[in-house]
């Protein structure tokens, strides 16, 4: 799998979104919450922009007249039918068992520094804080 470097943790505030080209192919790249996500940037519907969508919350299912609102900035609305997505995991919200978007595994690294291909387990580790890293997308 093959790494590429979409930018700093700096340039995704949460809520934020960046379309890149990896590959030939279209890739948007998500700051949902703190955690970091890719989708495919094409709906299965009719392969619209998906990733230029609105970024939305949903209702929950409720009482009658009442509206429970919540997962404020993971549902991702395509901008042509408004089918909608879980950015978190690619599924849709109307069906996740069967439609969803092709996910792709985004990391953060330090600046600089190769990550390391496979730790010895008899070696002492520590916790490492990542404060201004690459956002890494593995495609």
């Amino acid at each position: 799998m093959a790494r590429h470097v979409v930018g700093r943790v700096s340039e995704f505030p949460p809520g934020a979104r960046k379309i890149v080209e990896v590959e030939g192919r279209s890739i948007g790249v998500f700051n949902v919450n703190g955690a970091f996500h890719a989708l495919r940037n094409s709906c299965p519907h009719q392969a619209a922009p998906l990733c230029l969508g609105a970024i939305k919350g949903m209702t929950l299912p409720s009482k009658p007249g009442e509206y429970i609102w919540a997962r404020e900035g993971e549902i991702l609305r395509c901008p042509w039918h408004g089918w909608e997505f879980d950015l978190t995991t690619g599924r849709s919200i109307f069906n996740p068992h069967k439609m969803r978007v092709r996910t792709y595994a985004v990391t953060v690294e330090p600046d600089g520094g190769a990550a390391q291909e496979e730790e010895d387990e008899a070696v002492e580790t520590f916790p490492v804080t990542v404060e201004d890293g690459l956002v890494i997308l593995h495609a």
